[in-house]
Parts: C-alpha cells; sequence; structure tokens
C-alpha cells in the first residue's frame, strides 16, 4: 500500500485559529499581519492573546475530559493547546515547538485519552487485542514521565483509563503486573520501554496514538537511537505527534522519517524572545567562595516561595543543598546518584510544601514541574542557550510571574556572552556582585539586615544513608576523609588500655603462665650433646 509522503507538512499559528477551527489559507493571506518561518520553511505569523472566554468545549474536547479537567480549576486553554487540539483531534500527524511551560502536556494529552477506548466502554472488546496499550509517551527523563502520567490521571478521573508509567531504577514487578492486567496508555523512558519489549511485557503493535514528548532532550541524551527502535516496534498506521522547545536538525529528520504529512504549530512568532516574558531575568558575575553566602540572602527575599537551583554537576548539587541545610534552610537535592526513592520523596516534599527549595542537576530540569516556583537560582553558568531556556522555564510557568537568576564565574565569560548574544539579552557584561553589594539587595527585594544563616542545621532535611546509592556514599567519604563511625581517641582510650582490657574479660588471663624449654640443635641433634662428644 502506498502511503502519502511524510516530508509533506502544512504550518499554523496562533493567529490562524479561530476558536478552534482552522482558517483557510485564502483568508490568512488577507488577513495575516506579520509573517516569517517556521523550522520546515511554511508560512507563520504572529499570535494574539488567547481568548479568554473559549473553553476546552469549543475545541472538541468530549464532555468527560472537560468535566475531570474543571475539577482542578482548569477551564481555558492555552495557546498552544487551542492550536494544537483542533488539529490532532482529526487523527494529523503534529510538531509542536513552544517554550517550556506552556502547557504541552495537555496539547497532546487530551488527544491522546480521547482516542483510547477505555474498558467500561461498548467498543473496548472490539479492539483486536483488548487490554493492549492504545497510546504511548515516550520521555527523556523519569520525573518528567511521572509528570506526564500525573497529568493525565487528572484529566481522565471520568473515565476507566488505565495509565502505567514505565522507567529505570525501580523494580520490575509492579511494571509487569500492570502491563499483564492491561493498560490503554504507558508514558515512559526509551530504556526501560525497550527492556520491556525485548522481554516480551510490553506490546506495542496496536498503539494509535505516539507522543514523543522534549524530543530534543532525548537527543541530547542520546535517546535518539533507542526512540527510532521504539518507533519501528509501533504500527505503520500511527497518528504521530512530536512536541520539542528546539528543532535541531536531527529533531527535523527525524520527523520527515516517521511523520505523515505533519503539521506544524509554534505558540510565538519566530522573533519573539525565547524566555519566557513573564520571569525577571537577572545575570551576576559572583566569586564561587561567595556564592553560597550570596544564595542564603536570595533565599530570604521578601517575594520568595519555592526555589529551584541548578547545578552542572552531581557533587555540586549535593554540596549545595548540604551547606543549605547547614545554615537552616530546609533544601533537598534531586541527581543521579540518588537512589529512584529519594529522588521520589524528594519532589514529593517539594510539591507537598515539606521542603521549599530543591537543588538539582541539568537532567532533571526538564522533568519537573511544580507549581508555585517563585525563583530559579543557575548556580553556575550553563554550557548554552538551550540548557538556560530550560532551566529558568521552571520558574513563570502558565502565565505565572517568576524571577530567574544567573551567577557567572569570571571563567565563564565568553560562555555567558555566547548565551547573551543567542538570545538577545541584554546582560553581555553581568554586574560583579557580592554578598554585600547594595544592587542585589535592591533588585531581589532583600531586607538589609539578613544574614546567611537563618537557624541551626536542619539535619532532618538530610537523605538518609539508604536513600544514597553506594557510588554517591564512596563519593562522600572519600570527599570527607572520615574513618566510618569510629569515635575519637578519648572516646577510645589508648591502645595499652584497650589491650589491658581485653586480656581482663579472657578466661586465658586467670590461667597460670606455662613456663616452656627450648632446645637447641646443631645438625638435627642437640648443641649440649654435640659439645660433650667433642670434648671426650
Amino acid at each position: 500500500m502506498l502511503l502519502p509522503d511524510r516530508r509533506t507538512t502544512k504550518t499554523y499559528t496562533k493567529s490562524q485559529t479561530d476558536k478552534g477551527k482552522i482558517l483557510t489559507n485564502e483568508t490568512l493571506a488577507e488577513n495575516a499581519p506579520q509573517t516569517g518561518t517556521t523550522p520546515s520553511g511554511g508560512p507563520q505569523t504572529d499570535h494574539p492573546e488567547p481568548i479568554a472566554e473559549q473553553t476546552f468545549a469549543d475545541l472538541g474536547v468530549m464532555p468527560a475530559i472537560t468535566e475531570a479537567l474543571g475539577k482542578v480549576g482548569i477551564t481555558h486553554p492555552f495557546p498552544i493547546q487551542a492550536m494544537a487540539l483542533p488539529i490532532a483531534l482529526t487523527g494529523s500527524d503534529l510538531i509542536g515547538q513552544a517554550r517550556t511551560g506552556t502547557g504541552k502536556t495537555l496539547a497532546f494529552g487530551i488527544t491522546m485519552l480521547q482516542r483510547v477506548v477505555a474498558p467500561d466502554e461498548r467498543d473496548f472488546e472490539e479492539l483486536a487485542k483488548p487490554g493492549a496499550p492504545q497510546g504511548l509517551v515516550v520521555a527523556p527523563t523519569r520525573e518528567l514521565a511521572g509528570q506526564v502520567a500525573k497529568d493525565l490521571t487528572t484529566a481522565s478521573t471520568s473515565r476507566k483509563v488505565r495509565i502505567c508509567t514505565v522507567y529505570g531504577g525501580v523494580a520490575y514487578e509492579p511494571q509487569f503486573a500492570a502491563l499483564s492486567e492491561g493498560v490503554e496508555i504507558v508514558v515512559g523512558t526509551p530504556g526501560r520501554l525497550l527492556d520491556l519489549v525485548d522481554r516480551r511485557v510490553l506490546d506495542l503493535s496496536h498503539i494509535k496514538v505516539m507522543v514523543l514528548d522534549e524530543a530534543d532532550e532525548m537527543l541530547d541524551l542520546g535517546f535518539l537511537p533507542d526512540v527510532e527502535r521504539i518507533l519501528s516496534k509501533t504500527p505503520e498506521l500511527r497518528q504521530t505527534m512530536l512536541f520539542s522547545a528546539t528543532m535541531p536538525s536531527a529533531i527535523v529528520n527525524l520527523a520527515r522519517r516517521h511523520l505523515r504529512h505533519p503539521v506544524n504549530i509554534r505558540a510565538e512568532a519566530s522573533g519573539e524572545e525565547a524566555t519566557v516574558p513573564t520571569t525577571a531575568q537577572f545575570v551576576y558575575q559572583a566569586h564561587d567562595l561567595d556564592k553560597p553566602e550570596v544564595v542564603a540572602r536570595i533565599l530570604q527575599a521578601e517575594s520568595r516561595n519555592r526555589v529551584m537551583i541548578f547545578s552542572r554537576t552531581k557533587r555540586s548539587a549535593q554540596r549545595i543543598a548540604d551547606d543549605l541545610v547547614d545554615r537552616g534552610f530546609s533544601a533537598r537535592p534531586i541527581h543521579g546518584d540518588l537512589s529512584q526513592i529519594a529522588r521520589e520523596k524528594a519532589l514529593k516534599q517539594f510539591r507537598g510544601g515539606g521542603v521549599d527549595v530543591l537543588v538539582a542537576t541539568d537532567v532533571a530540569a526538564r522533568g519537573i514541574d511544580v507549581e508555585g516556583v517563585s525563583h530559579v537560582i543557575n548556580y553556575e553558568c550553563p554550557d548554552d542557550e538551550k540548557t538556560y531556556i530550560h532551566r529558568i522555564g521552571r520558574t513563570g510557568r502558565a502565565g505565572a510571574t517568576g524571577v530567574a537568576i544567573t551567577f557567572v564565574d569570571w571563567a565563564d565569560q565568553t560562555r555567558w556572552k555566547v548565551i547573551n548574544n543567542a538570545l538577545g539579552l541584554p546582560f553581555e557584561q553581568p554586574q560583579e556582585t557580592y554578598s554585600t553589594s547594595d544592587h542585589l539587595f535592591h533588585d531581589l527585594g532583600i531586607d538589609r539586615s539578613v544574614k546567611g544563616r537563618v537557624g541551626p542545621p536542619k539535619d532532618d532535611d538530610r537523605p538518609a544513608r539508604s536513600e544514597r546509592s553506594d557510588r554517591s556514599e564512596r563519593s562522600d567519604r572519600s570527599e570527607r576523609g572520615d574513618r566510618s563511625e569510629r569515635g575519637d581517641r578519648s572516646e577510645r582510650g589508648d591502645r595499652g588500655d584497650r589491650s589491658e582490657r581485653r586480656r581482663e574479660r579472657s578466661p586465658a588471663a586467670d590461667r597460670p603462665r606455662r613456663s616452656r624449654t627450648r632446645r637447641r640443635l646443631r645438625n638435627g641433634e642437640p648443641v649440649e650433646a654435640t659439645a660433650s662428644d667433642s670434648e671426650s
């Protein structure tokens, strides 16, 4: 059977939709205000503000889903949702490009939920294989997979759609059990998905809708070959949606190979700034030894709520979190050296308010979606502009305001200039800043009387030893150079006292000492006998 050319694309932006209906090309030619180009070369226009009175029902979303969203206060779609849903609900392939935190999850999640058949619905038994997954979401990180599954579960509370999350770092048995009982949607990371497919536990041959979420992040993490294998396990005739904040050439080529007549949508014009406009950005040239003091003062800003601090390495993330705990702040780290249980516990505490400072590495930056993050701190200069966008995208989400603060070391000046020029930011030469600088207190609304310590150390906020991986324990022990769980010499006593006590406790100490006679031999004969023979 001949398939249509996969490279044929159409492109729409927000101004090309009218309450969920796609306008014709003739109408666009008459009314388009400004034009640009998308990564695929299609036409593009600037988008207006979202229509406040527009609802999900206007976009063709089924009542059960709109009812579930209404229960959690979600009634009006964001631009990416208003643009994507009318197209995706028709079954068309889709390429969605929007900044982090603009509501991409519901843009594809509602479509997937509406297209799958739940077990209690009339057509379920008519499926080719009831209980086999009908929808698949591939995410780059465990945290993002968990967040996507949570959002899908929220939108499906009025239907009995079974959603299974699979990722590495946890036991296989619960995932085996869920898949054997039957699921409608699977959300997972590439490695564990392929592992389950190879074990013949996961059957992808009945997938109707497939989503590649944060595709550029999967490219950065080296997952693209795994994604290609996963795509090869799914049916040829399926709906595929690809969402990404940026569109590198490798992602464009992937879309050309695996998407059929995809429609490109963007939630902003090509000339629009890549960062979220509701986020106030500050860039300071700070000394590495003074950064802990600066952070401690930022955490005492008047408007501060939850804070996320990003670090390049796992070791520095752990060190920053430990330092903040010593200063009396409620902080937890999240990085690859922590066990999955510890990472999930830290995120749960952060979402629940038990911890209000989360220190994370870049790998976790794309997978954490927590409401109420008021400040993001880049403890070290990001590696590139894409990392910068993803980091500060944790605040100012869904129209909320936020503050993003970036520290640039003297050695990172060249790297920062590249980022600044790529994003068109006005911070080419960051201001030299210390923990006592007046402009720091003025910019961030910090009281001049605050100090670098707010109270005694909060030891309860430290991860338990059992929650850390062996690799993390070894690195911590080597850094500290301590001797495991031994008291000091004053507690142990000196070696003489200790050996004396050992002799006192031993039953053999009460027995009389045996005399021992040593015999001297020469050529196998006693020395005394040899001497007497020679004299005679």
